[in-house]
């Protein structure tokens, strides 16, 4: 077992469940202002993420703004005075995110993956009070999934999430990332006391299947949704299928 804070005792302001969204990434500053913009005249998430390193497959693809990107942070606590969240997968992007004031950190799939990423992460923030949330590995390996949160635990981190955002497989279907909603539930059969979020984007790859499986993630009695939400998802810089506008992310949530 591990030790588990509850996101209410975060001291972030956050109730059990939680609705994360912003962009697949942080383009600009003008691009966060108009997301920010949306959300004020809509649904106002409880935390807002933006990818500031991106991790890709191939080089010459967009791997982020870095480090820059997290001044505009600034931009969202100053119109919507909530939590930020932003990856990361060294420990140079722990100390980076740390400095800039970033509320709450999450470790990507590709780096749930890899326990010598997972442990660099957890000796930069040991002596860090600081919430972590983890992706699933990028395959069904529930074992690495189980060690990357027991690490941060190790690490003194008890307040602690699961991202659940699908996974890869060699069959054909309407998903990206499969969904194999049984190792989200054996998880929290395991850590009962362990928030499980689920990240509907990255399991659809598709603006129309978000809120049906955002559905399906609540019918499951998970605690929560990141939702990747941009301005004008269409020329957006990353991942432009599978972002909503501030006004369809406030449908989703209505609707659920």
């Amino acid at each position: 077992m591990i030790e588990i804070t509850k996101i209410q005792d975060w001291g972030l302001g956050l109730k059990k469940k939680l609705v994360i969204a912003g962009p697949c990434s942080a383009e600009t500053p003008e691009q966060i202002e108009k997301i920010v913009a949306g959300m004020k005249s809509g649904y106002k998430p409880d935390v807002f993420r933006a990818g500031i390193w991106l991790p890709r497959t191939r080089p010459g693809t967009l791997e982020g703004v870095g480090a820059e990107g997290l001044k505009w942070t600034e931009i969202v606590r100053e119109a919507l005075d909530i939590p930020v969240t932003v990856e990361v997968a060294n420990a140079k992007h722990v100390e980076e995110a740390l400095k800039a004031n970033v509320d709450i950190l999450w470790v990507g799939a590709r780096t749930t993956v890899n326990p010598f990423s997972v442990q660099e992460i957890c000796d930069a923030l040991k002596g860090v009070d600081v919430p972590v949330m983890v992706k699933n590995p990028i395959n069904p390996d529930l074992a690495l999934w189980k060690g990357a949160l027991e690490r941060l635990n190790k690490a003194g981190i008890t307040k602690l999430a699961a991202i659940h955002r699908g996974f890869s497989s060699i069959m054909k279907s309407q998903y990206r990332n499969n969904p194999e909603w049984d190792y989200a539930l054996r998880l929290k059969e395991e850590f009962p006391d362990l928030p499980i979020i689920c990240d509907p984007s990255h399991i659809g790859g598709s603006r129309d299947l978000i809120e049906p499986i955002s559905q399906q993630a609540y019918n499951l009695g998970l605690d929560g949704l990141m939702i990747e939400t941009h301005n004008e998802p269409d020329t957006a810089w990353s991942d432009a299928k599978q972002q909503v506008t501030p006004a369809r992310f406030t449908e989703i949530i209505n609707n659920l």
